[in-house]
């Protein structure tokens, strides 16, 4: 007798500020996963691995992570989202659970993902979007950060802007930002970017970057050299984790 495995897809958003981020670390380190596993443990009543789209850094927030696991149990998708939500601290929010394929896989089947980085471009700190907010109180050229976006669109390695990772030695550095957009409203200044997927840390290297142009410490046509080098000490800093969010994941 064999028992069907249902593969139930999970949508979320989180606050990452008080977690050590996505993915399980050493014992007594708080992250959305062992969150997640330990209370989908106790609902099903039997062990459960959970796949996610891809590793939010510590303190980085998703808007729309999406995670599957494989599961025995005879629980509805309607009783699973209520007892999950009912299990997880206040700053994990599942906001869907639904049943898919059994050869869907939350990071291979992923086709496209977008982040928005915030950044409040203002004199003075803020006291309600301190979490989600990078306080930048020097001026910044739009324009300039603008007119760097084209060096960054389309197939190109960026091992330049990847983070050093042990874990992630040989990986291949190509990817595809499909597009990258530098809005304003108010104070508030949001770079969003899309593509086929990230390298560790990429985003908040960009980002770093786009600033470093915007203060007119570094010219934007210094970029492709940067590309070029293939080395991350030729890209300037990245830019702090809180404000980065995930939002949203294409398949």
């Amino acid at each position: 007798y064999l028992c069907y495995m249902k593969n139930i897809k999970l949508t979320l958003e989180y606050d990452g500020t008080k977690f050590k981020g996505w993915q399980v670390q050493a014992k007594g380190e708080r992250t959305v996963q062992g969150e997640l596993i330990a209370a989908l443990q106790k609902i099903c009543g039997e062990k459960v691995s959970l796949i996610g789209s891809g590793r939010t850094d510590s303190g980085v927030h998703a808007a729309g992570q999406v995670a599957n696991f494989k599961t025995k149990s005879d629980k509805s998708c309607a009783e699973l989202h209520k007892a999950l939500n009912a299990n997880i601290g206040k700053d994990v929010t599942v906001l869907k659970v639904e049943e898919v394929k059994a050869d869907f896989h939350a990071q291979y089947s992923a086709k496209q993902k977008t982040y928005r980085y915030t950044i409040l471009n203002r004199p003075h700190r803020s006291s309600i979007d301190n979490r989600y907010t990078l306080h930048f109180s020097h001026k910044l050229n739009l324009s300039a950060m603008r007119a760097a976006v084209k060096y960054f669109v389309g197939k190109k390695d960026f091992k330049s802007f990847q983070g050093t990772d042990p874990s992630r030695k040989n990986q291949d550095t190509v990817r595809i930002v499909k597009s990258l957009n530098i809005r304003k409203k108010g104070d508030l200044i949001e770079i969003e970017i899309t593509a086929n997927g990230f390298l560790y840390k990429m985003v908040r290297n960009i980002v770093g970057t786009l600033l470093e142009v915007g203060t007119g410490r570094l010219d934007r046509d210094a970029i492709p050299g940067i590309l070029k080098s293939k080395n991350r000490t030729q890209a300037p800093a990245t830019a702090k984790a809180h404000g980065l969010m995930l939002v949203e994941v294409k398949y």
